[in-house]
């Protein structure tokens, strides 16, 4: 008997949305076989409201983290003790997340970014919770405290990709997947990446968030666009649209711990 298609997207802010918006995401979400979501924290308000969401909707869950955009202050034992508090305060919090570091010139402080980044990754190896990270002009930076933290004890994602296949192969070494989204239907050098990684290295998302600035409502990413970037990963590799589901979910529903989400007979 063939196995029902289950997708699993790693990575969205629909906190950012408007609540009364939240069922129909979610409706249309199923209609394309997207099974469940993690909604990223990037303050501590953001990640209240994550949690809070996914208190209320079965298909969604929760990263506890403070995004290194937001990083404007370190982490001390107060605001510690309150990221752990959070992440204890329900099992539908399944990783650190969104938590990394960023070097573009308008950037807070890098080393109060380092800071806050590691004192994220000593929480999730406390609680044995993955990391999903975020890497922008910083991949080496990235990596080096990732060994330094030993947060291949935990594991985790590399978010968003879009990197080389040096980059992938050194994030996967590190013991992270890399999660593929949107880009990878517009970017050649990308899927060409996307081809030479195994599928068992990879998990999707779409880092669904309000998107103003382009023209029609109905063009806004959401968790339903897994589908398709899943359709282009297993045009690329050649493969059926079921393996790739059955293989990225199965890698996140494992890292995750929400193996009971996975595909079912």
């Amino acid at each position: 008997m063939a196995n029902k298609l289950v997708l699993g997207d790693c990575h969205t802010h629909l906190d950012h949305y408007p609540a009364g918006e939240i069922p129909e995401i979610l409706e249309r979400a199923r209609e394309a076989e997207v099974g469940f979501a993690v909604c990223a924290g990037t303050t501590l308000e953001s990640t209240r409201e994550c949690i809070q969401m996914s208190e209320q909707y079965d298909m969604l869950y929760a990263g506890v983290g403070i995004h290194p955009m937001h990083a404007d202050k370190i982490v001390d034992e107060e605001t510690y003790e309150e990221l752990k508090s959070l992440a204890e305060s329900t099992p539908k919090v399944v990783c650190i997340s969104e938590v990394g570091l960023d070097f573009l010139p308008a950037s807070p402080d890098h080393e109060i970014q380092y800071q806050v980044f590691r004192e994220h990754i000593r929480l999730a190896r406390s609680l044995k919770l993955p990391v999903i990270f975020h890497s922008r002009e910083s991949h080496s930076q990235v990596f080096q405290t990732l060994r330094e933290e030993r947060a291949e004890e935990v594991g985790g994602v590399m978010h968003y990709f879009q990197g080389d296949e040096a980059t992938a192969r050194e994030a996967i070494d590190c013991g992270m997947f890399i999660s593929l989204a949107r880009p990878l239907l517009r970017l050649p050098e990308l899927q060409e990446v996307a081809k030479i990684i195994p599928l068992d290295n990879i998990v999707l998302e779409t880092d669904a968030a309000p998107q103003p600035f382009k023209k029609y409502r109905h063009n806004w990413t959401e968790p339903r666009h897994v589908l398709t970037v899943a359709q282009q990963l297993a045009d690329l590799k050649g493969i059926t649209l079921e393996e790739v589901a059955h293989v990225t979910t199965g890698n996140l529903t494992r890292l995750l711990g929400l193996e009971h989400l996975a595909e079912s007979e």
